[in-house]
């Protein structure tokens, strides 16, 4: 079953239950998705890593958006954030653990032969192929620096 009609059913369900936060989040999704399908030369379905970069799009956005609310004390604005986060984090594959990242990271060092920061590009390259969708991209940028510095 694809994630649109997964989210489709989720909202249909949100709307029985009034779980007025899970629908704003899951609406959030919906319209995410119907615009990459218009974006990406009028393909019906779109494929799962496609999926998977809307919603870790849609997570950033969210944390970025709450943080300049945190820091302008405006809670209320801060809380619809979080809780849209939540609910769209929900629907990515589980994440990494710093450890588990640098583990994967070390042994893609040790394949690649890198030894310096001007490795990183090459490094940077694979992990970010390897792990996709497990890990946000500027942990594994921070792991990657502090691996190769």
């Amino acid at each position: 079953m694809s994630l649109e009609t997964t989210i489709n059913q989720d909202i249909k369900a949100a709307m029985i239950a009034k779980d007025n936060v899970k629908l704003r989040g899951l609406r959030a999704i919906k319209s995410a998705i119907l615009l990459a399908k218009t974006e990406k030369t009028h393909v019906e379905e779109i494929n799962e890593d496609a999926e998977i970069k809307v919603l870790q799009k849609l997570v950033k956005q969210r944390k970025e958006s709450a943080e300049i609310y945190k820091t302008q004390n405006r809670e209320d604005l801060y809380q619809i954030e979080v809780e849209e986060q939540e609910v769209i984090e929900a629907y990515l594959p589980k994440q990494m653990d710093r450890s588990e990242i640098e583990e994967v990271i070390k042994a893609i060092v040790a394949e690649t032969g890198a030894s310096s920061m001007k490795d990183m590009g090459k490094v940077m390259g694979l992990a970010n192929q390897r792990l996709a969708g497990k890990a946000d991209g500027s942990t594994i940028s921070q792991v990657v620096k502090g691996l190769l510095a």
